[in-house]
């Protein structure tokens, strides 16, 4: 997949599928499906002229999207991500899309009309033949553009916009702002319905206070991207993969099941917040190995414990109740 934040570097003709996309949920799947599935016998005739001979598929599925987030933008305070740039790309890259375009949202960006962003920026240096969006997009300055809009504004260019209604068959509504709410409140499987994959946490495993050995109970400790969103503090099931390249399972890599602990450990009097996971009946040097570990089941939130013997009878129990959900 080709990836960039230059509109100069942009490969052109393009089929482009237009939001933010934090999470790549299943929604956002919805709305990116059109470009990937592009007919290429309704280009336009006039861009058709301009492809070279030979060439089968002439346009590129393209996602465009904003970097920063907009909200980081305006609001100048960091922004937590469902997907981070790096997982982003992945999900992306597996459906098969071609290209990835991070539109550097700045003063100028947020200062055109939504006339003028079709105009200069859809189809001059995009040359969109398709578009497709969500319901509730929104763009121009001060988000005055809807997506009925744009749909109206792209028509006058002879390039049409697909609008998809980000719900699932029983009516749920799709959304990154739902996602974050099942996650803090510990909904795993709510989460994991509106992503359409389980939600996961990605991280290079660091050295700890090795207080995990001494309890019986060896963690990889992660240390994960600062703007990851992360959910309510407590105790999970999770499968746990390798990862090669920093950001994927490797290919034919079996699972792990475990059980992680996001909090402060406030029985051994932690100060900083730890996401740490035990592997069920495996043992060896996880040191420097980036895992992806998926969230199955949220099991219990964080607690303080009156003694380490207290502690170590409920991470037993934790890892059973683990190995009987994830069987």
């Amino acid at each position: 997949m080709w990836i960039t934040s230059s509109i100069a570097t942009v490969l052109t003709p393009t089929a482009v599928a237009l939001g933010n996309f934090d999470g790549v949920h299943q929604g956002h799947r919805q709305v990116i499906q059109p470009v990937l599935s592009f007919n290429h016998s309704e280009i336009d005739s006039a861009i058709r002229e301009t492809i070279p001979m030979g060439i089968a598929s002439p346009v590129y599925s393209t996602v465009v999207t904003f970097h920063p987030h907009p909200q980081e933008f305006f609001s100048g305070q960091p922004r937590t991500l469902l997907t981070p740039l790096p997982e982003k790309i992945v999900q992306l890259d597996a459906m098969g899309v071609k290209q990835l375009v991070l539109l550097p949202f700045d003063r100028q960006l947020a200062a055109l009309t939504p006339a003028q962003f079709v105009q200069e920026i859809l189809v001059e240096q995009l040359q969109a033949c398709q578009i497709s969006i969500g319901s509730d997009f929104r763009f121009g300055q001060n988000r005055a553009g809807t997506a009925e809009e744009l749909q109206a504004i792209a028509a006058t260019a002879g390039i049409e916009v697909k609008i998809t209604s980000l719900k699932l068959l029983d009516e749920k509504r799709i959304s990154s702002s739902a996602i974050r709410e099942a996650l803090q409140s510990g909904d795993v499987a709510l989460a994991n319905y509106l992503l359409g994959r389980p939600y996961t946490l990605v991280g290079t495993v660091i050295k700890g206070q090795q207080l995990g050995n001494t309890l019986g109970f060896p963690t990889a400790n992660l240390q994960l991207p600062p703007e990851k969103c992360l959910p309510r503090l407590g105790v999970y099931a999770v499968r746990v993969h390798w990862c090669e390249k920093g950001d994927r399972p490797q290919p034919g890599t079996a699972f792990q099941l475990g059980v992680m602990n996001l909090g402060y450990r406030p029985t051994v009097k932690g100060t900083h917040l730890v996401a740490e996971v035990h592997l069920l009946n495996w043992s060896g040097n996880l040191y420097g190995q980036t895992l992806s570990v998926s969230l199955e089941q949220f099991l219990r939130p964080e607690q303080k414990f009156e003694s380490l013997d207290a502690l170590k009878a409920q991470i037993t129990a934790d890892c059973d109740a683990a190995k009987s959900v994830l069987s």
